[in-house]
Formats: C-alpha cells, structure tokens, sequence
C-alpha cells in the first residue's frame, strides 16, 4: 500500500488532539486505514465494536434493548435497508454515553487514541466536553465516505468471498454513509474520501491536523 511511510526512528508527528474520531460505514476501510492512522502518529487504537462486544454480555435485553436488538432479531432480510439504519442509529445513540466516558477518561490521563468504528455519531464528534472534560480541540473527528454503492458491493466480495455478492448490505452501508456524511457536513466536521486508497492515509491526516 502506497501513502505516508512509517519511519519509527523518527520523531513523531506534532498533533493537537488526545482522541481522533474515526466514523465511516461498514466496508468503507476504516479499520485497515486506522491503524495506518495509529501507526503513524505512535498511539493507541481501539475498535468500537469491541465496546458493543462488551455490552452485549455485561448487560441484559431489559437493560439495552438497542445494544441487543440483533441478537432478538437474528433475521436482517426481514428488515427494510431503511429500517436496518434506524436500529443501527438507535444502537450508536445508546452506546454513545458510554464513549463519552472513554473519550473524557482519555481527556483527563492525556492518553492519546485513536477510536474508530460504525457506531461513532458526528453529535459524538462535535460534543463541546465530555463529562467534565471540556473538548478545548483535544478531540478531532473525520468520516470516511465511499460515494459508489458498486464499490462496497466490491469490497465485502473481498473481504468475504465466501459469502457472495452481498447487495442489500452494501446497499445499507452506501446509505448510511450517505446519512453520516450529511450530519458530519451539517456538523463542520471533516469528510474523507475512501479513494484513492493509496492517499487516504495523508488526506485523512490532512484533515485532522
């Protein structure tokens, strides 16, 4: 892969920020970009979906309806690619309050990461604190965006041969990517084109810099 080579002898780069926002949906190549991101700046990264991992067994149905909604409903094809996004909105709006505590608790050690993942709402983003950790432009946020529905078609089909063309989520994927590079836009935050791959890494630290 082409972009911003990785020299760990070297000194790091300057950043202002503590946290970086790394928003996107499924199959636009957040996470193989991100710990390019990570790798480059010398800090931590965390998967997001690892939070919602977590949840889904330290709580029960009752407690977070919205963090359980697919493990009740096992079914997707039984959902409309409209209403598969609202539960995937209603499941980042309830997880939101629990990345704030992340964020803040970063905030407050001064331990630079790197929080990437599906679930990270551009409101998240452009919190003006975070508990009572004011953001002061120590947390950054950029959205990954693919403008080609064809191309999440493409990119599950590489990433998950064995599954076969999978139409619907690449279709739920390019909408949501639609929706959040609306609000990030509405918001002023940062949005990034997923392509050319091979220049992702610097137009991304580009826009966090």
């Amino acid at each position: 892969m082409g972009g911003i080579p990785v020299d760990k002898s070297a000194a790091r780069p300057a950043r202002q920020w503590q946290v970086l926002l790394l928003g996107g949906p499924s199959g636009v190549g957040k996470t193989a970009v991100s710990y390019r991101l990570a790798g480059y700046f010398g800090v931590g990264i965390t998967e997001v979906d690892d939070f919602q991992a977590l949840l889904e067994r330290m709580t029960t149905v009752e407690q977070q309806p919205a963090i359980h909604f697919w493990r009740t409903h096992p079914a997707p094809e039984q959902f409309s690619a409209a209403e598969i996004i609202q539960h995937l909105l209603e499941q980042s709006d309830a997880m939101r309050p629990g990345l704030e505590g992340v964020i803040a608790n970063h905030l407050e050690a001064s331990t630079p990461v790197v929080l990437e993942g599906d679930f990270i709402l551009p409101a998240l983003a452009a919190q003006a604190s975070f508990s009572s950790q004011a953001k002061d432009g120590r947390v950054r946020g950029a959205f990954l965006h693919e403008p080609d529905e064809q191309q999440f078609l493409a990119n599950y089909l590489s990433r998950e041969p064995a599954t076969g063309p999978q139409v619907k989520r690449a279709h739920v994927s390019w909408l949501h990517g639609l929706w959040l590079r609306q609000e990030a836009e509405r918001y002023g935050l940062p949005v990034v084109l997923a392509r050319p791959w091979d220049t992702v890494l610097e137009r991304l630290v580009a826009a966090v810099s």
